[in-house]
């Protein structure tokens, strides 16, 4: 609980989302710097939600080009291996929906959770639409895994996490990484897409203040 309830950092994320993966030591540190002056909160935006087309060779070439600009910038490691993978169907849903449920269980974990499934994806090259996989993530932050995939069965869960994706859009929100402010009843926007911690330190002290 922080001190001061009224104030709420939003971080909208996608955990398949490769500037969500570069910008995950700045969100870290973020979340450790306003602690308990202000709380995190997690909306998952949903970069391709239940997308049913495998990649083409077209779209891995859009994806690495993404990735080569990501590790430029950030130094965040990426599994190349990713790319030899036939018939993958990059469906963001399944993990979106995975951090609904840690947010829901156990929100003291959901930043660890998305982690582990960022490093998992990227820096591991696991299969993280897959929801055997996603509980084993799950069990590694502390949700048992039978809990876990009766949650990620259950509809409502499919329901709530649909429900962040429609949020974020009547947001104006079409990028991620995106951090918003909210003081009282007030919102405004941090950052739209990667910036680093020393470049959002600034505005983050005079909200604070």
């Amino acid at each position: 609980m922080s001190e001061n309830s009224s104030l709420e950092l939003i971080y909208v994320a996608d955990p398949m989302c490769s500037w969500c993966w570069g910008f995950s030591p700045v969100i870290n540190t973020i979340a450790e710097y306003i602690e308990p002056r202000a709380t995190l909160r997690f909306m998952m935006g949903g970069l391709r939600p239940l997308t049913r087309t495998a990649m083409d060779d077209a779209m891995k070439t859009s994806i690495a080009e993404h990735w080569d600009h990501v590790s430029e910038r950030t130094g965040q490691p990426f599994d190349r291996t990713f790319f030899e993978r036939d018939g993958f169907v990059y469906d963001t849903e399944p993990p979106c929906r995975a951090v609904c449920i840690m947010r829901k269980i156990q929100p003291s974990r959901t930043l660890a959770y998305l982690d582990g499934l960022q490093q998992a994806f990227y820096g591991d090259n696991r299969d993280i639409t897959d929801r055997n996989i996603l509980a084993d993530i799950a069990a590694d932050a502390g949700l048992e895994s039978e809990i876990f995939l009766n949650q990620f069965d259950d509809v409502a869960s499919a329901h709530e996490v649909a429900g962040d994706f429609s949020v974020v859009r009547q947001m104006g929100i079409t990028g991620y990484p995106s951090v918003i402010l909210r003081k009282d009843d007030e919102m405004s926007l941090l950052s739209a897409g990667y910036q680093s911690f020393e470049d959002l330190k600034q505005p983050l002290d005079t909200w604070l203040a």
